[in-house]
C-alpha cells in the first residue's frame, strides 16, 4: 500500500452534534443527542472533518465504492460498534474510545503485546484480537479507516519514523489479510512527533507506543458530495 508521507501535526477535533432528538446509547443505556445531523446540514461540516483523513476523502470514498448511511443511522451503527469492540476486546489492552467530537472511533492497540521491542512483527498471540477488529470493520463497512503508527522517543528520529510506518503498514496488512477492502485503509507513521504521555518515565513511554486505527463513517451526504451530486 502506498504511504501518504505528508506529515499531518494534527487532526482537527469538529464537534456536529446537533439536537435533532434522542436516541438510546447502547454502551450505557441512556438518552443521549442523536447525531442524525450527520446525515443532513451536517453532512457538509462533516466534510471538513474528513478532509483531514490521509489522502482526502474524495477519491477515498469513490475508489473504496463506501456506500454511505442516512443520517441517524449513522450514530446508532458508531455506537453499536463501540460497545461491541469494548465488549470483543475485554482484557486484551486495547482501548477504543469517540474522538473527532463523538463523529470517529479511535482503537488504540497497546505496544507490547502487539509488537516486541523494535519489531514490526506482530504477535502471533495478539492475532486473534486483530482478527476481531477485522471481523468490526467488515461488519460496518461503510467507513474510511486510517492507520497510524507512533513511538517513545528512544532511539534515532529516522529510526522511530521507520518504524512506526513499518508498524502501521503491519497492521494495515493485516486487515487487509483477514478481508477488509484495501481501499478503505491508509497508513501513516508519526514517528516520535505525537506523544500523548510522558516520555521521561517507563509508563509514558508505553503509552506512546501505539498503533491507533481510525474509523471514520461515512454518510450518504459524503457519497454524494465526492460523486459531485
Amino acid at each position: 500500500m502506498k504511504n501518504s508521507r505528508i506529515f499531518v501535526s494534527s487532526l482537527a477535533a469538529v464537534s456536529l452534534m446537533t439536537v435533532s432528538g434522542c436516541v438510546t446509547d447502547p454502551n450505557t443505556g441512556q438518552q443521549k443527542v442523536s447525531r442524525t445531523a450527520i446525515g443532513g446540514v451536517g453532512g457538509a461540516v462533516l466534510g471538513g472533518l474528513l478532509g483531514g483523513v490521509i489522502g482526502g476523502k474524495t477519491g477515498r470514498i469513490i475508489g473504496a465504492g463506501v456506500g454511505g448511511v442516512a443520517g441517524g443511522v449513522v450514530g446508532y451503527n458508531m455506537d453499536q460498534q463501540i460497545k461491541e469492540l469494548k465488549e470483543q476486546t475485554a482484557g486484551s489492552g486495547v482501548d477504543v474510545t469517540e474522538v473527532d467530537g463523538g463523529n470517529a472511533v479511535l482503537v488504540n492497540l497497546p505496544d507490547g503485546v502487539t509488537f516486541d521491542v523494535g519489531s514490526y512483527t506482530i504477535k502471533p498471540s495478539f492475532r486473534s484480537t486483530l482478527d476481531t477488529v477485522a471481523g468490526s470493520l467488515r461488519q460496518y463497512p461503510d467507513s474510511l479507516i486510517d492507520v497510524y503508527g507512533h513511538t517513545d522517543s528512544t532511539g534515532s528520529d529516522a529510526f522511530n519514523q521507520r518504524l512506526s510506518e513499518q508498524r502501521a503498514q503491519a497492521v494495515s496488512n493485516y486487515m487487509t489479510s483477514r478481508g477488509v477492502n484495501s481501499a478503505r485503509i491508509r497508513w501513516q507513521g508519526f514517528g516520535e512527533t505525537a506523544p500523548i504521555a510522558d516520555n521521561a518515565t517507563a509508563e509514558g513511554r508505553a503509552m506512546n507506543r501505539r498503533v491507533e486505527i481510525k474509523i471514520i463513517p461515512i454518510t450518504q451526504a459524503d457519497v454524494d458530495a465526492a460523486q459531485g451530486g
